[in-house]
């Protein structure tokens, strides 16, 4: 699937996550569902436990409702969710 800003620009509460790449070997195959962001960071809910996982080092594959997975970079949603709202995306897919 293509990525849109309108993706990017969206919430990730609630979608479930699977980190694909890190440069933290430790947290490569996390995966669970979003239940926080920060400006920096995913707090995912990992077998009963909750992970925080850098954005910035990191390549995720969120799974929409419909069933399709999308790798997103880490890179491209940096920033507090409020503040992606209001920027423009530079395209770097």
């Amino acid at each position: 699937m293509n990525i849109t800003s309108a993706f990017v620009q969206g919430e990730f509460i609630g979608l479930q996550a699977k980190v694909v790449e890190s440069s933290n070997a430790d947290t490569v195959g996390i995966s669970g569902i979003v239940i926080d962001e920060t400006r920096n960071t995913l707090l995912v809910r990992h077998k009963d436990a909750d992970k925080m996982v850098v954005k910035d080092s990191s390549v995720f594959h969120f799974t929409m409702s419909d069933g399709t997975i999308v790798e997103v970079d880490g890179k491209v949603i940096l920033g507090r969710p409020e503040d992606r709202l209001k920027k423009k995306i530079k395209r770097r897919w």
